[in-house]
């Protein structure tokens, strides 16, 4: 770590904790040349999730995405934010702890597809009617048919 004043490599550690939103740790340190003082933060380096879509697009993960998707379907239910929130964040966990690099956009679609069907059968349906790409009402008929 170079002291941000005289630019030098050699300095020491004098405090560590843990920062106030817990997730970076902040360093107090002393440069030995000139002896001035600064701070660091040190944070975990996030590899970004790469989605590979139908037509074999790859982009990064979109949380606001994922929000969207199940607001939409969510919108006008008694289905508060907060439960939607703690969905994606367990969504989002469960991916990054998949190890995979590259997540198929159909696997985030079924997670989406399990949360509403656990949450609320109307979102789950609308959901799965743009998900799934119905074309006329047989295939409405044929899901409320699996709700049962």
């Amino acid at each position: 770590m170079k002291c941000p004043y005289c630019r030098e490599n050699n300095n020491k550690v004098i405090d560590s904790r843990l920062s106030k939103d817990g997730t970076a740790i902040r360093r107090r340190r002393e440069c030995l040349s000139c002896e001035r003082r600064f701070t660091t933060y040190e944070t975990i380096e996030e590899i970004p999730l790469m989605i590979i879509k139908k037509d074999k697009r790859r982009e990064i993960f979109s949380r606001e995405k994922v929000r969207a998707g199940l607001q939409k379907a969510c919108e006008k239910r008694e289905i508060s934010m907060n439960v939607i929130e703690s969905y994606i964040e367990e969504m989002e966990r469960d991916l990054r702890e998949s190890e995979a690099k590259e997540i198929p956009s159909t696997i985030i679609g079924e997670k989406m597809m399990a949360i509403l069907h656990s949450l609320d059968k109307v979102a789950y349906v609308r959901f799965a009617s743009v998900y799934r790409d119905f074309k006329d009402v047989t295939d409405f008929e044929n899901e409320l048919k699996t709700l049962k």
